[in-house]
């Protein structure tokens, strides 16, 4: 059910809040093993805070969030609760403090049954690089679920929660969203506080909502938005109220299509998929207006050398001396680091760092991470020339349907060539949603991707919420 079906049930004292936890606690018992989606479940705490919850909704509590069973990232910090980033050097880290976005899911009485497994440190774009083993798609236990918040996606798709917060640091919550058939929403830079999420990233990471449909990440993003004094990036800009919009009429709204993200790369049926989306749009009395980006096929590149640059700084605090992991083995200092880094971080973390490292040094710096940077604001002017003559722009979210578990992984630069419809949006720092919008010849779900002005988030929900109406989604059979 939608999150307002489960309220009102809960407001009407249908079910009570720990009865709905408990129903979902015990699907997640029977059906997550063969997912994976999860590596921490909190059995006795969700319990718990949903009993508590059930005392605030008895005495008149009305937040929509109040009582509603969610899943969390495995990078967002819990206070008392392991925070592991699905890796070997964070395998028994308990955080002593909560992420601001679980202050305001706490305070808004929203339930927490547990923590979602994901590609180590969100490097990854197939969920299978975890230290607690892959994760399997729902619709297809032998696919991929996408990445890097594969388990938060995998959890919804399968009904183990009724929303998820995830992180998108290139395309992390919507790409594994078109993969699992759920809706992803990738909020802009700075409209959620980033504190107490670990970083991947810093210039690109944004805390993102993943749930069955738009108004659902919608009502999420609602409570968790906003500026916060411990997070220096995040921005006042960020007003909520990101369902105001739905219900509007679509007359009159200009729609880009951008020609670079139709063409070589992007596979027949997904293309049919979202042009059929477009003319949607188009019926309802949008203006469809052919846009570019010419700087697109340069966006991979760039945003590889910059997010693993930012990488490599951001890993380097994992010593072995502070906390997380500690070889068991080492006569000094640099044998210490060496060997707790070369033992904790598996073979994509290190790619990323070694990447980052040979970008920043003092010989390469211009040929690559300068030049990157360049890359960065040219895409930034492109969007901004396209948003002159249009409200939003409309783009598949991946090239393909989710690929057989083992096809791709071994193929680093393949994996990253994936990567291209989604990593500008975070290059930009600007909003954007994913949406199923038809199915391949696979019965894979296959995604669009629905891109709008920095902080208009009521818009892209709102075209979001119009498409979903229409369009016939398949339910995961479990």
């Amino acid at each position: 059910m939608a999150i307002k079906e489960l309220h009102k049930k809960l407001a009407a004292h249908e079910i009570s809040a720990a009865e709905l936890c408990k129903s979902y606690l015990e699907k997640i018992k029977a059906s997550d093993p063969e997912i994976n989606s999860y590596i921490t479940v909190c059995y006795d705490g969700a319990v718990k805070q949903a009993e508590e919850a059930q005392k605030r909704i008895d005495s008149g509590c009305d937040d929509i969030l109040c009582g509603i069973p969610l899943s969390i990232k495995d990078n967002i910090c819990t206070k008392g609760v392991k925070t592991t980033c699905a890796s070997k050097i964070l395998e028994d880290f308990v955080p002593v403090y909560d992420a601001t976005v679980m202050e305001k899911l706490n305070a808004a009485g929203a339930v927490m049954l547990g923590k979602t497994n994901m590609d180590e440190f969100a490097m990854g774009g197939s969920s299978q690089t975890s230290y607690f083993g892959g994760v399997h798609n729902p619709f297809d236990t032998t696919r991929v679920t996408g990445g890097s918040s594969g388990g938060a996606c995998a959890s919804v798709a399968a009904g183990f929660c009724a929303a998820a917060l995830g992180s998108d640091t290139g395309g992390s919550v919507r790409q594994p969203a078109a993969f699992c058939g759920v809706t992803g929403l990738k909020p802009t830079y700075g409209a959620v506080s980033r504190y107490g999420l670990i970083a991947f990233a810093s210039g690109l990471d944004q805390i993102g909502v993943v749930g069955d449909c738009a108004e659902d990440c919608a009502l999420v993003l609602d409570v968790i938005h906003g500026k916060d004094p411990s997070d220096g990036t995040s921005s006042y800009l960020a007003k909520g109220n990101y369902t105001s919009r739905i219900g509007e009429s679509l007359k009159g709204r200009k729609i880009g299509l951008p020609k670079e993200f139709f063409g070589e790369g992007i596979s027949s049926e997904v293309r049919e998929s979202v042009m059929n989306a477009a003319n949607f749009y188009k019926d309802s009395g949008c203006e469809l207006i052919e846009v570019s980006m010419p700087s697109l096929k340069y966006a991979v590149s760039a945003y590889y050398l910059i997010s693993s640059a930012e990488a490599a700084s951001n890993l380097s605090r994992f010593d072995g001396i502070k906390y997380g992991y500690r070889t068991k083995d080492a006569d000094s200092y640099n044998e210490l680091i060496k060997k707790t880094r070369s033992e904790g971080f598996g073979d994509e973390v290190k790619r990323r760092i070694l990447l980052g490292n040979y970008a920043l040094c003092s010989g390469y710096y211009d040929a690559y991470y300068n030049n990157a940077s360049r890359i960065r604001k040219k895409i930034i002017g492109e969007y901004a020339d396209i948003f002159d003559k249009c409200d939003v722009i409309l783009t598949p979210t991946a090239p393909t349907t989710a690929y057989k578990i083992g096809q791709q992984e071994n193929d680093p630069v393949k994996m990253y060539l994936a990567d291209i419809c989604t990593v500008t949006v975070n290059i930009a720092g600007l909003p954007a949603i994913s949406t199923p919008c038809g199915y391949g010849s696979d019965n894979m779900p296959i995604g669009m991707s629905l891109v709008g002005r920095a902080f208009d988030e009521a818009q892209i929900v709102s075209l979001c919420d119009a498409y979903e109406k229409s369009f016939e989604r398949r339910e995961v059979k479990r």
